[in-house]
């Protein structure tokens, strides 16, 4: 560079742009020829990869579609889905980049090593990265959860929407969207697994015959089951295991019925309701829990109390 500018110096304005011009044509003519194909070849191929990734994703999330008696083996499918997503985009994206770099003749073993002392000091100063990714390949292996099961982790239940090495996306209820870092997760209730137990606690008060009580129950819980609307969700004849508890004159009868994953909001609706009108019917009162307090109606046609002697 130092013998080109000494060589310039003594030339007049218009043979340096002569050879200014002169040397961006024979660059320009070297990209054409040369560099160009190259880059268009490698740009190809990222585009060809990227797009046989995207039909693998897309075959495994119709098959997980598709299951619709197993949704265990559905929510497995839709994980594997994520995760080659996830990592084939980032491999492919790596490997395009170095190929580009070694087309423009810039040497990448500088970045390379560059790379290697700053993994070391991310493993010195961000051990909680490790931690998540190690405890993302035990959630995997292990097979706890998958996409589009209803977990409870790190204290909060939603459905999970996402799953990877790093991290778990999870929705509750409400619409709010959660993102707990894999290395937080201690403990995963997963409620989406086989089958799940539409529990209910009915109160009755004393009066109330048990065994006519119970038989009632027993009735409106296999009619739900026998209701086309639920025939294919009750998995199991319910169960009505009887006083489950007594406080004062209100007293408990426990229900269970097995249903099918996540499924229970919508078997419990309809018992709760049947149980209402034919308690009414019935003429079963209801419990009334023991921290309320209930005041008597006053009646207008009652003569008024007579003055407290000294009032």
């Amino acid at each position: 560079m130092l013998h080109l500018a000494s060589a310039l110096q003594g030339l007049p304005d218009e043979s340096l742009s002569y050879v200014f011009s002169h040397e961006w044509h024979e660059y320009i003519v070297v990209f054409v020829r040369d560099k160009a194909p190259k880059l268009i070849g490698v740009l190809l191929i990222f585009f060809v990869m990227m797009r046989i990734v995207k039909f693998f994703v897309t075959r495994l999330q119709r098959r997980a579609a598709a299951q619709v008696g197993n949704f265990h083996r559905a929510a497995q499918l839709r994980t594997m889905a994520s995760i080659f997503r996830a990592t084939s985009y980032s491999v492919i994206g790596f490997m395009a980049f170095l190929q580009v770099l070694n087309i423009f003749s810039i040497p990448y073993e500088p970045l390379l090593a560059s790379a290697g002392i700053l993994g070391v000091g991310i493993g010195l100063g961000a051990q909680s990265i490790f931690k998540d990714m190690i405890n993302g390949i035990f959630i995997l292996l292990e097979d706890q959860y998958n996409v589009g099961e209803t977990v409870s982790l790190a204290g909060l239940t939603g459905t999970v929407e996402d799953l990877s090495l790093r991290s778990t996306r999870l929705r509750d209820g409400n619409g709010a969207l959660y993102l707990i870092p894999n290395s937080q997760i201690a403990t995963v209730t997963n409620q989406s697994r086989d089958f799940s137990i539409a529990q209910l606690s009915v109160s009755v008060d004393a009066s109330g015959n048990p065994d006519r009580v119970t038989e009632l129950l027993i009735r409106l819980a296999n009619e739900v089951r026998g209701d086309s609307a639920f025939r294919d969700i009750v998995i199991s004849d319910p169960e009505v295991l009887g006083i489950n508890e007594i406080r004062g004159r209100e007293v408990v009868y426990l229900v269970n019925i097995r249903v099918r994953a996540n499924q229970r909001d919508g078997v419990l609706r309809e018992l709760r309701r049947r149980i209402i009108l034919v308690f009414e019917k019935e003429n079963i009162p209801l419990g009334v829990s023991t921290s309320m307090v209930l005041m008597p109606k006053a009646d207008p046609t009652a003569p008024p109390a007579p003055p407290t002697i000294g009032a």
